[in-house]
């Protein structure tokens, strides 16, 4: 925290020294600096008071470090003077910055250096020189009367969470802002553990926990921009840029979406899974992954992209990763360029054979735009922020919804528009597996970004501290929805994650339900004794990579009908966390019973119906042999039905 300018190494700065424990550097403004530090390196992850001065009558600085907790043979604190030889300490016209040090101004963009990897609580600013009483008085929330005519500034992170606001409390009222979004509503140095929600005891997450990699808006200068033409038709839609240095043509898609225009009434919806896409953006798996080929039984295979991002960490990370300090990611943003989102991007993982093209998140979703182009749909796309943002409203024109391959993250708005939709007599066609997973937050003030706390049992790459459970974007608590109440996968869907595998799909077997009446519909020109799926892009089969089953305990509603599971996966096919009380052999797709994808259908009130795959690999299935195979015509089969106006 300090006002220094790094142009002429002016002005002063409490830091974490070279030697590892609390400095204070000051400058004169021509290029000369000094440096005091305690000398005791400061242990990871542990809270200590920082405090440092500077007597100019004196000429002397001071800094202390105290540890918030001992042990009997650490000396990990203590305190150090020096007098100064600098003439003098300038000052300058740089902003006062805490958890990064002042470099520049540009046109739209304030830029630092020396970003700061830790938690910050409690900041204080003081006009004079503090005796060590009256440094510990500082410590709490509340400003001790006697001190408060020589506080400048007393900064309460536990103020204004939800919001991008830093709020003085002083009488002078300095307020700030964060930038890059640092995480917030963390615990602070005065946790007790005996609240775990923020709301509920804010003195105590006071802290906020910043990182020098946090990357919300990349804040480009526009090169170009497009006006979409008015009358153009709702879709998904890119941007060709190509470029030459001489040597050849580089080329590169720019996907954007194109909502109908208001008014238009439609039958047919595809929900592009946005908020997905942030969660994936840019992810590391296949280089920060230990053990990704022990998942997957298979080589990783990186290309340009995934060796472009491994170098350039400045893009920023996925909800899958972790920052540069170990701790978990959990804000992402769209304000970047997000290069595993493009139509040429493929997964890292090794191919199964010729026809095997192993992709996931957008790519896999463009299976099923180009299975509505291929058979005369008329659809719409609607994005996760539109609904999000406007609710039921967004889906009131249309009466089937069919979701992406893949729609792991929703908000509350999110989950309760779609799940107010099917209640009201609206038809879902939910087209993938391990969708309506984890609960994530948008923020209500700026656009483009989300957030995760991934907590309790779950398949995850990190894990929340304790007492960090709960969103700080809207107080919300984290997690699974699977472990909230009445808001289960499988009450909206039918069926809710079960099992992942990463090696060879398989397929679906026909069950005794698939032959009642009610839907008959669905596998017209179907045999009974057909395999369903025995085949596709992803794996080999239609039935892989991530399962979701059916289970009445967890929602599946009593009517519902599993018309299609799929059998015979491999041993890298294990049964999720969440379902697994006490950890024992057994868990391998050759052997555990929940090792599988249910293909559910259900009636809703007011007429409407829902449809579920239960796997990942299925709409990687629809184009195989051209179209003409049995997954094509089932999810052809059922779309003309649910845009059908009878109601079921």
């Amino acid at each position: 925290m300090g006002k220094w300018h790094g142009r002429d190494k002016s002005g002063f700065a409490l830091v974490v020294a070279d030697d590892g424990s609390v400095g204070l550097m000051v400058g004169d403004g021509r290029g000369r600096v000094e440096t005091v530090s305690v000398g005791k390196p400061m242990l990871s992850r542990h809270w200590y008071l920082a405090a440092a001065s500077w007597d100019a009558e004196k000429k002397e600085l001071r800094v202390y470090q105290q540890p918030m907790r001992a042990y009997a043979r650490v000396v990990h604190g203590g305190s150090s003077r020096k007098t100064l030889r600098l003439r003098q300490v300038a000052s300058n016209d740089a902003p006062l910055v805490m958890a990064a040090l002042f470099k520049r101004r540009t046109k739209s963009r304030t830029l630092c250096g020396h970003c700061y990897n830790g938690k910050i609580d409690g900041p204080r600013l003081v006009e004079r020189v503090l005796n060590r009483t009256e440094i510990e008085a500082l410590k709490e929330t509340a400003i001790p009367r006697h001190l408060a005519p020589a506080v400048l500034g007393a900064w309460d992170f536990s103020r204004d969470i939800p919001s991008l606001r830093i709020s003085d409390v002083s009488s002078h009222h300095l307020h700030g802002e964060i930038v890059n979004l640092p995480a917030r509503a963390m615990t602070g140095w005065n946790w007790t553990g005996e609240e775990l929600c923020w709301r509920h005891a804010r003195a105590q997450y006071g802290a906020i926990h910043f990182h020098d990699d946090d990357v919300y808006d990349a804040g480009w200068e526009v090169d170009f921009a497009l006006t979409v033409p008015k009358g153009t038709a709702s879709g998904i839609y890119a941007a060709r840029l190509r470029a030459s240095d001489g040597s050849g043509v580089a080329e590169e898609y720019i996907p954007f979406a194109v909502r109908a225009e208001p008014g238009k009434e439609g039958k047919i919806a595809f929900l592009l899974p946005t908020v997905h896409y942030m969660a994936y953006a840019n992810e590391h798996l296949a280089f920060n992954g230990p053990i990704a080929e022990l998942l997957t039984g298979q080589l990783s295979v990186m290309g340009p992209a995934h060796e472009f991002l491994n170098v350039h960490r400045e893009y920023g990370s996925s909800l899958y990763d972790t920052h540069s300090d170990g701790s978990g990611v959990c804000y992402s943003s769209r304000l970047r360029p997000i290069l595993n989102m493009r139509p040429k991007y493929q997964t890292q993982w090794s191919c199964f054979g010729e026809h095997d093209t192993n992709l996931r998140e957008f790519n896999l979703d463009l299976y099923i735009i180009d299975w509505l182009e291929r058979f005369g749909f008329d659809y719409d796309v609607v994005g996760d922020e539109d609904i999000h943002y406007e609710g039921a409203e967004a889906l009131k024109p249309y009466r089937v919804l069919i979701t992406a391959g893949h729609p792991e993250y929703y908000s509350k708005q999110m989950r309760d528009a779609v799940f107010d939709f099917t209640q009201s007599g609206g038809r879902l066609m939910y087209m993938g597996g391990n969708g309506f997973y984890w609960r994530v937050a948008l923020h209500q003030e700026v656009p483009g970004v989300i957030e995760v706390r991934r907590c309790e049992a779950a398949i995850k790459t990190w894990g929340a501290d304790t007492g960090e459970y709960y969103h700080s974007f809207t107080g919300e608590y984290g997690g699974l929805w699977r472990h909230q109440g009445e808001t289960e996968p499988q009450r909206l869907a039918g069926n809710g994650f079960t099992a992942e595998g990463f090696d060879i799909s398989s397929y679906y077997r026909r069950n005794a339900a698939s032959f009642d009446p009610r839907v008959k519909f669905m596998f017209a020109g179907i045999g009974k004794d057909e395999l369903i799926g025995d085949f596709g892009f992803h794996g080999g089969g239609a039935a892989g990579n991530e399962l979701d089953r059916a289970e009445p305990a967890l929602g599946t509603p009593p009517h519902a009908l599993v018309v299609a599971t799929s059998e015979n996966h491999t041993d890298l096919y294990i049964v999720v966390n969440e379902e697994i009380l006490v950890n024992h052999p057994g868990m391998g797709g050759t052997e555990h019973p929940s090792v599988r994808a249910d293909m559910v259908f259900f009636e809703t009130p007011g007429g409407g119906a829902v449809f579920s795959t239960g796997s990942i690999a299925y709409c990687a299935a629809l184009p195989w042999n051209d179209y003409d195979n049995n997954i094509a015509k089932l999810t052809t089969n059922v779309l003309k039905r649910f845009a059908e106006a009878k109601p079921f």
